[in-house]
């Protein structure tokens, strides 16, 4: 922690890793918190979690994370995207059977809600900053 200047500058917050030192470990960051929110749940949200804890303690190379930050949130084809588009799909009845027991006009405003998300989700989700900091990584 020495090595950490007192004052907060983005880009210049800690040292680069090597080879002799440890990704810092998960414990006690809000990235944790989240993730302990979203346990047992469902199955899917456990895999979930185990990836996204998987990316935050990899040693990864500098191409890869290139790599993973395109595909958190990059040029549409993305985490981003594949959220909006499965938030989509458990809003409509026609690929969610749970739904098909609602009335049919509360059916059709969960469903254009589900539609409305994933239209925003592609359309205004922020993701300049992360193509933005994959190019600096390559300097392109």
């Amino acid at each position: 922690m020495a090595d950490y200047p007192w004052l907060h500058v983005p880009g210049e917050a800690a040292p680069v890793h090597t080879a002799d030192n440890a990704v810092p470990p998960l414990d006690g960051t809000d990235l944790t918190g989240v993730l302990d929110d979203l346990a047992n749940i469902h199955p899917g949200f456990d895999l979930i979690r185990d990836g996204i804890r998987l990316l935050a303690v990899d040693r990864l190379t500098v191409d890869k994370t290139q790599t993973v930050i395109t595909t958190v949130a990059g040029t549409g084809t993305d985490v981003i995207a594949a959220l909006g588009l499965l938030m989509q799909r458990l809003t409509n009845p026609n690929t969610n059977p749970a739904l098909r027991t609602l009335d049919p006009a509360t059916a059709k405003k969960v469903q254009q809600r589900g539609e409305q998300y994933a239209y925003e989700t592609a359309e205004y989700a922020p993701r300049e900053h992360p193509c933005e900091a994959a190019a600096l990584i390559t300097g392109t």
